[in-house]
């Protein structure tokens, strides 16, 4: 059967949540409804709860658990700042101004990965706070406004470069764009940084598969040409270079954007009503509301088996049964 989540309802729950001590609103259960041949039994159990984390910003992006830095970072974009939702369930600013950051994660070393609207800069946080720019241009241009990124286990980082931050004046900042085109960047351990597709519109969210032989990179744009809008886009990875394009899942409501995986590769995309799930296959397996579009998902929490949810102002949480693939708990 095919799972769908009733919406948060609004009400406060002083309950802990899974460890962190946090207060939220909460669904009292899950409601299954059976559409079809799969379902998420294998992911959620009837009993959990989403619960609100955090209902204070303007735009909520780019989840990363870190629990070097206290907790759970995310961006709120519009309000030009980065916030961490700390263990004991206190929401502090963590960086302001941040250059409307969008997308994060940690690398190998696990120091904050950042990208930049405002400065069309991929930039790296080091243990006394320092930015380092990682990339800010390409093949003589400024990069347009990198939104998204993931680090490999060989270090290479590999980010999507839309122009939300260039077009739209409460995400960054308005100018013309200097590249090409829109572009999926890899950028090598020896800071070598190159074009790894360049068949998208508008590229978005992007996630490795557990083995790293597949990426997924959602499509947030919209052009005439048929299947080229509102899906996600599957390429398998050799040696630092894609190949085999095709669709690994169309979304029927607004565009996907930020995907996750777990460790038996189900996909999860922040889509127009929520999180939508599916497994390695493609089958869609499930959905999990929210109240208006939902921007980013990460999987976190002191064994990696929380689902945080970004949508709009709020951040949401649910326990999961599964674990995030390469989650630091």
């Amino acid at each position: 059967m095919s799972v769908t989540l009733p919406l948060p309802q609004r009400g406060i729950a002083r309950r802990p949540l899974l460890g962190l001590g946090l207060l939220g609103a909460f669904v009292p259960g899950l409601a299954c409804k059976a559409e079809a041949a799969e379902d998420l039994s294998a992911v959620l159990d009837p009993s959990a709860r989403v619960e609100t984390l955090y209902d204070d910003g303007a735009w909520c992006e780019g989840p990363v658990w870190a629990p070097a830095l206290g907790g759970l970072v995310f961006s709120d974009v519009r309000r030009n700042r980065m916030m961490v939702i700390r263990r004991g369930g206190r929401a502090e600013v963590f960086r302001e101004p941040s250059d409307n950051a969008n997308g994060n994660t940690l690398d190998g070393q696990g120091r904050l990965l950042t990208c930049e609207h405002r400065t069309s800069r991929l930039v790296r946080r080091e243990a006394d706070g320092a930015l380092t720019v990682l990339a800010e241009r390409f093949d003589g241009g400024r990069l347009n406004s990198p939104n998204d990124v993931i680090v490999a286990r060989d270090g290479a980082v590999w980010f999507t470069d839309p122009t939300f931050g260039i077009t739209q004046a409460d995400e960054g900042q308005p100018r013309a764009s200097e590249q090409k085109g829109r572009f999926v960047f890899r950028l090598a351990p020896d800071g070598r940084l190159t074009v790894a597709t360049d068949r998208f519109v508008q590229p978005n969210g992007l996630a490795f598969s557990p083995d790293e032989r597949t990426l997924y990179v959602s499509e947030a744009g919209t052009v005439a040409r048929a299947n080229t809008s509102s899906e996600i886009r599957a390429f398998d990875v050799a040696d630092g270079r894609l190949s085999n394009d095709r669709v690994f899942a169309h979304v029927t409501n607004g565009v996907p954007d930020g995907i996750k995986v777990d460790t038996d590769g189900r996909v999860y995309a922040g889509t127009g009503d929520g999180v939508r799930i599916w497994a390695a296959d493609g089958r869609p397996l499930g959905h999990i509301p929210t109240e208006g579009p939902c921007a980013n998902v990460a999987f976190g929490g002191p064994d990696g088996r929380q689902l945080f949810l970004c949508a709009g102002k709020r951040v949401l949480a649910v326990e999961t049964k599964v674990r995030g693939a390469a989650v630091r708990a």
